[in-house]
Formats: C-alpha cells, sequence, structure tokens
C-alpha cells in the first residue's frame, strides 16, 4: 500500500500557506476544505492553499509537493483516527466513530491515487473552481533514474 509524504525542496512553504505542514508527514488532497468556497475566499494564503496545497494529516497544514511512499496499514489506521478527529474539531462531525468511514474514503482515495507510481514519485494538485464546485488536477513528476556516474569524481588517485 502507499500513500504521500510532505516534501520540501525550499522554504517557499514557509511563506505561501498559513499552516504549512511537516516535511513527512502523510498527506491527502484535502479538497473537501474547499466544499463551500467561493471566489470571495480566495484571497491571499487562503488562495495559494486552494490552489495547490496538499493536507498534512498530523498538522493540517498544507504542503505543495509530496512524494509517494510505502505505508503500513496499522499506519493507516491511526492516520484515519487523526483525520476523523480533524472532521470533529473542524467540520463538526458528531463523533470520531460517525466521521471514521468519510475519514477511511479520504485516504482510500490517496492510497489510490498513490499505488501505480513508484517510491519517490512527486505529485502536485491544482484546483479550480467551477460551477459544479472544486475541480482537482495531479500532476505526476517521476523519478529519474540517475547513474553513478553522474555523482562520482573521475579521476586517477596517484596522479
Amino acid at each position: 500500500m502507499k500513500l504521500a509524504r510532505a516534501i520540501h525542496f525550499d522554504e517557499s512553504d514557509q511563506r505561501v500557506f498559513a499552516s504549512p505542514a511537516r516535511t513527512g508527514e502523510w498527506c491527502i488532497s484535502g479538497g473537501f476544505e474547499f466544499s463551500n468556497w467561493t471566489e470571495a475566499d480566495l484571497s491571499g494564503k487562503a488562495r495559494q492553499a486552494f490552489a495547490n496545497g496538499w493536507l498534512g494529516l498530523e498538522t493540517g497544514g498544507r504542503v505543495t509537493f509530496v512524494a509517494v511512499t510505502a505505508v503500513e496499514p496499522s499506519e493507516v489506521e491511526t492516520l484515519t483516527g487523526l483525520l476523523a478527529q480533524h472532521f470533529v474539531t473542524y467540520y463538526g462531525a458528531p463523533s470520531p466513530e460517525a466521521a471514521r468511514p468519510v475519514a477511511a474514503e479520504e485516504i482510500a482515495q490517496m492510497t489510490d491515487l498513490c499505488e501505480d507510481h513508484a517510491p519517490n514519485t512527486l505529485l502536485t494538485v491544482a484546483r479550480e473552481l467551477t460551477e459544479a464546485g472544486v475541480r482537482e488536477a495531479f500532476r505526476v513528476i517521476e523519478v529519474q533514474d540517475a547513474g553513478l556516474d553522474q555523482f562520482a569524481i573521475h579521476g586517477d588517485v596517484e596522479g
């Protein structure tokens, strides 16, 4: 089973998101946060989170890039509980037990998205508001094989 973790190449996420995700935390799309948004909601850092932010499951923060990696079923269970609690805390779900099936479905959608990709494949998300609601599109950045000669220094130690 595969899921995605937050990855940072620089510190830009620290500046563009109101609450950045922590490097290495498990992430999902989190598009549900924007289900009732209108153009009026899209300004500043909120616009950036809407436009291309993945949701960190531990912090609730956002990140621009995620990397596909293996996840253990026990971790998925824990993450499902975290997301269910998030739904109670921030969206008014009556209890973690009531929110758990929805949380499990959100995580299952992300594992489905990740399943056919090699480990370390990068993913980005782009969202737009349409008359039908929020439309999400995903971009895949494949892992590039690097040959040893790209990193090794060739030469004569003696000379």
